[in-house]
C-alpha cells in the first residue's frame, strides 16, 4: 500500500474510528459474494441482490461512504431485471455499478448473481469477510459462512 500521490489521505475512517493523517494509509479491498435465486424473476432478482448487498455490508461493518464501485454479474439464464437496481434502492445512489453477464460454462451453478465490491477501508485483508448465500455458498466451500 502507498500513500496517493496527491498527499496523504485524511479524515476519519468509518470502520476503525481512527483519525487518518499523514503517514496513515487507507487501503483499497475488494469483497467477493454470490446468491443463488431461485428463477429468473424481476423480484427474485431483486430481492436475493439486496440480501446479498445488505449480507457483505453489514457483516463487514460498512457504510456506503467507503464504497467504490460494485461490479455486478449474473448467469446467463437471468434477464428479468438488472441487480444494481436492488442496491441504488438500499442507498448506493453515488457508486458507480456496473452489471455484465457471467460467462456461460457447461455445468455451471445456475442462476447466480455475483458481486465484486471495491472499497476503502482500514480492515487488512485477513479479515475482509466474503458472502455466499444460499446455494452459491458451494461455490467457495473453503470461505466459512
Amino acid at each position: 500500500m502507498t500513500e496517493r500521490q496527491d498527499g496523504p489521505v485524511t479524515g476519519t475512517d468509518t470502520v476503525t474510528g481512527e483519525s487518518r493523517g499523514k503517514g496513515v494509509i487507507v487501503a483499497v479491498r475488494a469483497i467477493r459474494g454470490a446468491i443463488q435465486v431461485g428463477a429468473d424473476d424481476r423480484q427474485e432478482i431483486l430481492d436475493g441482490t439486496a440480501e446479498l448487498v445488505t449480507q457483505v455490508m453489514e457483516r463487514n461493518g460498512l457504510s456506503t461512504d467507503q464504497v467504490i464501485s460494485v461490479i455486478f454479474s449474473a448467469t446467463p439464464d437471468l434477464r428479468a431485471e438488472f441487480p444494481a437496481l436492488a442496491a441504488r434502492s438500499l442507498g448506493f445512489e453515488e457508486v458507480p455499478l456496473l452489471c455484465c453477464t457471467e460467462i456461460s460454462v457447461p455445468g455451471a451453478m445456475p442462476r447466480v448473481v455475483r458481486l465484486m465490491m471495491h472499497l476503502e477501508t482500514g480492515l487488512p485483508r485477513a479479515r475482509i469477510q466474503h458472502v455466499y448465500l444460499r446455494g452459491a455458498a458451494a461455490l467457495r466451500l473453503d470461505i466459512a459462512q
